[in-house]
C-alpha cells in the first residue's frame, strides 16, 4: 500500500462506475469545494448530477482531476495556463488520431485491392 508520507503517490482508483465528490476528494487529494470550483473553470470536467444535485464522477473525470491537480500544484501552472496546456494536448491527440485513421484507411484500401 502507499505510504501516507509520500504525497506524490495517489491511491489506486477502485473499479467502480461512479464516485461521489467525497470519494474523488480522497482519491485526488483535493477538497470538495476545490472540485466544485474546477468544474466552473474546466469545461471538460462535468460530473453528472442526480438526486438533490449530488455529483457523480466517472473514472475518466477522476483521471482528469488528477491531471489538473498535477498541472496546478506540482508543475506550477495557473488555471488559465493549465486550461491552455490541456487544450493543446487535446489538439495534438486529435491530430495523432486523424493520422492513425488515415493510415488505417490506406491499409484497408490496399487490402481491398488485393482481394479484388
Amino acid at each position: 500500500m502507499l505510504e501516507q508520507s509520500n504525497n506524490n503517490e495517489q491511491p489506486v482508483i477502485p473499479d467502480k462506475r461512479y464516485f461521489t465528490i467525497g470519494e474523488v476528494s480522497d482519491l485526488c487529494g483535493v477538497k470538495p469545494h476545490v472540485l466544485r470550483y474546477w468544474e466552473q473553470e474546466f469545461t471538460e470536467l462535468s460530473p453528472s448530477k442526480r438526486r438533490g444535485n449530488r455529483r457523480y464522477y466517472q473514472r475518466h473525470e477522476v483521471l482528469l482531476i488528477r491531471q489538473i491537480r498535477d498541472l496546478l500544484y506540482e508543475q506550477g501552472y495557473t488555471i488559465g495556463g493549465a486550461r491552455a496546456h490541456m487544450a493543446s494536448e487535446s489538439k495534438e491527440g486529435i491530430s495523432h488520431c486523424q493520422q492513425l485513421i488515415c493510415q488505417m484507411v490506406a491499409d484497408l484500401e490496399d487490402i481491398s485491392d488485393l482481394l479484388k
